[in-house]
């Protein structure tokens, strides 16, 4: 795996995978912010990469899968280097059919087993999850 990250002005890079994909980091203040920073990236991809896993898992267990949405939010140390501590993932799972312990099992695989890159972080991390019945 290879990422190019280009200079594109003060505190904004773009970033480019092996298959010329490109998403730009902005490192800007809140105010003048117009993407991701890098540790929002952090938390965006352990989100979504649990969240795969997730709805391959649903679909594996044949149960109605309507619809996924995720809630992350991450605690960083005061001091520099300033690491995430504490990162809160929540599911929203959106199934008719799907049961508690289902939904517990699989949330729980998803986040603690088959993320690589929640596996990579240092990071106390938690879960939880809401199943909404449509």
């Amino acid at each position: 795996m290879k990422i190019d990250l280009k200079y594109k002005g003060d505190e904004e890079f773009t970033s480019t995978n092996e298959n010329g994909n490109q998403i730009e980091v902005d490192m800007r203040s809140a105010d003048e912010k117009q993407h991701q920073s890098p540790t929002e990236m952090l938390l965006s991809a352990v989100g979504a990469c649990a969240a795969v896993e997730i709805v391959s898992m649903v679909k594996k267990r044949r149960k109605t899968f309507v619809d996924l949405k995720a809630e992350i939010s991450g605690e960083r140390r005061d001091e520099h280097p300033r690491g995430f501590t504490k990162i809160h993932l929540k599911y929203f799972i959106y199934s008719p059919d799907l049961t508690e312990e289902e939904a517990e099992r699989i949330v729980d695989l998803a986040t603690t087993k088959y993320c690589s890159v929640a596996g990579s972080l240092s990071a106390e991390q938690t879960h939880s999850f809401e199943i909404i019945r449509n």
